[in-house]
């Protein structure tokens, strides 16, 4: 981040604009005069410049676009800096070597710039201290003699506050043809299953690149010709069109083809025996709190997924995970061995699944290397087999997962702690078959802040857990059963809406879980989509009493948030984009805590949904 805070140093006074003079001005003033093919040449050479078309062939770290204010049309950028992030907006323009550009555009906000980077010659920007309404800024340059692309561009400043942009142009000699490319031909369905479709298509000359469209809407571009289009829900009716892409656009839309997504299988990894509404929670069976130890038989029927609290590793990184009861010393009331397999047995048989969680807040683990990978995978089924347990739920907190510098695509990871764990969980599912149970219980610091930040980011100096969940939920969504994000012992965290929203009432748990259930650009990458996942597989994670952690909100605000995602009512502010049904749940810390409290988490979950 010191590179692009060097960058863009606040000037110490205000650049003067220059205006873009017309062939009769420039002859009036008697300075040379453009040729009559050069003219003829010059046009507006940003796309999009307007935002009409919402970011269409812009770039954004945290940018949306509005229809009030605008300067002119039905729409104008707003962009809201935070942080270490300056909400930059860019698009990379092709150009002619060694010829002259005005760039100009209208912003409103406090410190918004406009300026141009890679011209061959000076880089150029100007920008406005203060504008309480349209202010125009304008500034120009020249290529170099061997350039042929520059980057434009508008950014606020650290921390002050949104910015709004609108009517950017770049005036000069446009590079190459600035056609767009042909429709894209060819396009077919290959593989089918429950949450996926993989497509294909022809090639299109002078394409460097290719958007893929789910019903209607964008779902990405990638630079093959093949995609696999992920989360979607199972038995359910899609229509897929691919358009191609260069410097000078997107061509039209391809011909349309429709693909059914599978029916999911009854033991598979989405519901697992699950009841339509589940109840999950943690149970402490390694240790004692203030809440004191409860025996498995003594959990309510109520809870339908128990979590054992919790199997730790040997070493952070030695991979070796043991489960061991809490000693009688701390736990005077603990059942023997052979009693708490029965009641695990007794669970069991009454439908409810009872998994070894991993991690927690003093278990940190690091699958550094493939002998860590291996160790993991025979520790953990070793304690899954003795205690005839259900499956597994990832609780890595801290320092368990995080980013390597170049580790930039969620979709791709090559960090080896991110990389072993996917491939352990995956190794663990093939082992135990579809009636596996995975569930995870990541911080939102691991998840819903890659919206605006992944890893070290692209100037490096951020925090490398930032979204570092994202590529192991992507890579085992198939496999995942329930995902149920700590709503709690956060942060404040922006949503889709591009506000913070911070813990203690409905509000917090209602944007968090829209996020999983919409997806969301990772990093501000409208290219770089983080897919939804089925409701079924989501649970939202809260807790139980005021003791067990901060975020702790009441049975009435629990009901806004079910009310609002369930069935569009008691929304508040925060506009959702869906309405979704069949939401799986909620999950809280801990079972032990909410008997403490009189089992009102639970009490409220049974009358809820009946």
């Amino acid at each position: 981040m010191e590179r692009a805070r060097a960058e863009h140093a606040r000037p110490l006074a205000r650049r003067p604009l220059v205006t873009l003079l017309t062939a009769a001005a420039l002859a009036a003033s008697g300075l040379t005069a453009l040729t009559s093919a050069a003219r003829a040449a010059d046009a507006d050479l940003a796309r999009n410049g307007g935002f009409e078309s919402a970011l269409d062939g812009w770039t954004c770290t945290a940018g949306t676009t509005v229809t009030s204010p605008v300067h002119s049309g039905t729409a104008a950028l707003k962009a809201t800096p935070a942080g270490a992030d300056n909400a930059r907006c860019s698009q990379t323009v092709s150009v002619e070597p060694d010829s002259q550009y005005t760039l100009s555009g209208y912003v409103r906000g406090t410190y918004v710039y406009l300026g141009a980077s890679g011209t061959g010659t000076t880089d150029v920007s100007t920008w406005a201290q203060s504008a309480p309404d349209w202010q125009q800024l304008t500034t120009t340059f020249r290529t170099g003699p061997s350039t042929s692309k520059v980057t434009i561009y508008t950014h606020g400043w650290y921390g002050t506050g949104a910015y709004h942009a609108d009517d950017i142009s770049l005036i000069g000699p446009g590079g190459g043809t600035q056609q767009p490319p042909a429709v894209p031909g060819g396009l077919k369905t290959g593989s089918v299953t429950s949450s996926s479709v993989a497509l294909s298509w022809s090639p299109v000359p002078g394409a460097t690149g290719y958007a893929v469209y789910r019903d209607g809407a964008r779902a990405g571009t990638v630079t093959g010709t093949s995609t696999t289009v992920s989360g979607l829900s199972p038995s359910t009716a899609y229509s897929f069109q691919v358009a191609a892409v260069n410097d000078a656009g997107e061509s039209a839309r391809s011909a349309t083809v429709t693909a059914t997504t599978a029916q999911r299988p009854d033991d598979g990894g989405g519901s697992s025996g699950l009841p339509a509404h589940a109840l999950v929670g943690y149970l402490h069976a390694s240790f004692a709190n203030g809440s004191g130890y409860t025996r498995m038989a003594d959990v309510p029927d109520s809870w339908d997924v128990i979590d054992l609290a919790f199997g730790e590793p040997t070493s952070v990184t030695s991979g070796d995970i043991r489960f061991e009861r809490c000693p009688i010393a701390e736990c005077p009331n603990v059942e023997s061995d052979a009693e708490f397999k029965a009641a695990i047995k007794a669970k069991q048989a009454a439908g409810k699944k009872v998994l070894i969680s991993i991690g927690g807040q003093n278990g940190q683990v690091q699958l550094t290397t493939t002998a860590a990978r291996d160790k993991f995978v025979s520790s953990v089924s070793a304690i899954i087999d003795e205690y005839g347990l259900d499956g597994l739920d990832i609780d890595f907190e801290g320092h368990s997962l995080s980013l390597n510098a170049d580790d930039t695509d969620f979709k791709n990871p090559k960090t080896p702690v991110i990389v072993n764990l996917i491939s352990a969980v995956k190794t663990l599912k093939a082992k135990y078959g579809d009636g596996f149970v995975l569930t995870m219980a990541p911080e939102t610091f691991f998840v819903q802040l890659g919206y605006q930040y992944y890893g070290t980011g692209k100037w490096g100096g951020q925090d490398p857990r930032a979204g570092a969940y994202l590529p192991v939920i992507h890579a085992l969504r198939d496999d995942l059963t329930l995902l149920h994000v700590q709503d709690y012992n956060s942060g404040s965290i922006m949503g889709l809406d591009n506000q913070y929203h911070s813990m203690g009432g409905a509000d917090f748990h209602i944007a968090m879980t829209d996020m999983l259930l919409t997806g969301f650009p990772v990093a501000g990458d409208a290219n770089n989509v983080f897919p939804p996942l089925r409701p079924d597989q989501v649970a939202i994670g809260m807790p139980a009493s005021t003791q067990a952690g901060n975020g702790h909100v009441s049975s009435a605000e629990v009901n806004k948030a079910l009310n609002c995602l369930i069935r569009k009512t008691d929304c508040g502010s925060y506009a959702t984009h869906g309405t979704w049904p069949d939401l799986r749940g909620l999950m809280t810390w801990s079972i032990n805590w909410d008997r403490y409290a009189n089992w009102e988490f639970q009490k409220n979950f049974d009358a809820y949904f009946g």
